[in-house]
């Protein structure tokens, strides 16, 4: 056994044990302990983290941690007098794609709402969501952590806030997603692309008044549903405008 001594920060604390929060402390490692191992051991995902210092230099998570260590983690900054090299890579590389645990089920329709490829089913279990985040490098959502602790889990989000809209302003947040948005485009059931329909090949399925007002339409292809703009696109598009989907531009 080595004894080091660890420091959180910021929002982290809220994983560790009361005693721990906001103090130093020195705790026993396994011998040949990573800097992750002992980081979740202590509550924290490695998700959450991003900078790891090892007695004041930035490393990464898989350094063994030595007699004497002194590591400081922290999470998420906006502004920090590290240089960005030395932060942790908190999102999948190319587009971020999601997978959902069995309890954000609001937020998973949300994302899709936006455009986010996100799987989603209300049977899904850690095991399930573990080998789907694998092996579609997707990031995992859920309010779980000891999900994200998982060894095939890469990247992740321990999803904050309760409220289906106030979780998807988090998750445009933490992600840096603003700007990609592409709202209406996915099926909110399906997850599978929405295309453009002409009015007369649905018109038989259409409400009267919609029916009498309106002319742009799309459908999904695999659970057949047709889309328009009416009052429950419009409570949407102000979802998304609220939290600046398109900087400078309003969906309409």
């Amino acid at each position: 056994m080595v004894s080091a001594t660890f420091r959180f920060y910021g929002e982290l604390n809220d994983f560790l044990a009361r005693a721990r929060r906001g103090r130093s402390f020195a705790t026993p490692c396994a011998r040949a302990a990573t800097a992750k191992h002992m980081i979740e051991a202590l509550g924290v995902p490695h998700t959450e983290v991003e900078l790891v210092l090892l007695n004041g230099e930035p490393r990464g998570l898989d350094d063994i941690l030595e007699e004497g260590d002194r590591i400081a983690v922290y999470p998420r900054f906006t502004a920090f007098d590290v240089a960005d090299v030395a932060r942790l890579d908190q999102r999948p590389p190319g587009r971020v794609r999601f997978v959902a645990d069995a309890h954000l089920g609001g937020l998973a329709r949300l994302l899709r709402m936006a455009g986010f490829d996100t799987v989603y089913r209300n049977t899904l279990n850690d095991a399930e969501v573990e080998a789907i985040a694998l092996d579609d490098g997707r990031a995992v959502l859920t309010r779980d952590r000891e999900l994200l602790k998982r060894r095939g889990i890469a990247y992740g989000c321990y999803v904050r806030a309760l409220k289906g809209e106030a979780q998807l302003r988090e998750v445009v947040e933490r992600f840096g997603l603003a700007e990609r948005m592409r709202p209406f485009t996915l099926c909110l059931s399906c997850n599978a692309p929405l295309r453009p329909i002409a009015k007369a090949e649905v018109r038989d399925r259409l409400p009267p008044r919609v029916a009498a007002t309106l002319d742009e339409f799309s459908t999904c292809d695999c659970c057949h549903g047709v889309f328009w703009k009416g009052s429950h696109w419009q409570r949407m598009a102000g979802v998304l405008n609220e939290i600046h989907c398109f900087p400078g531009r309003a969906i309409r």
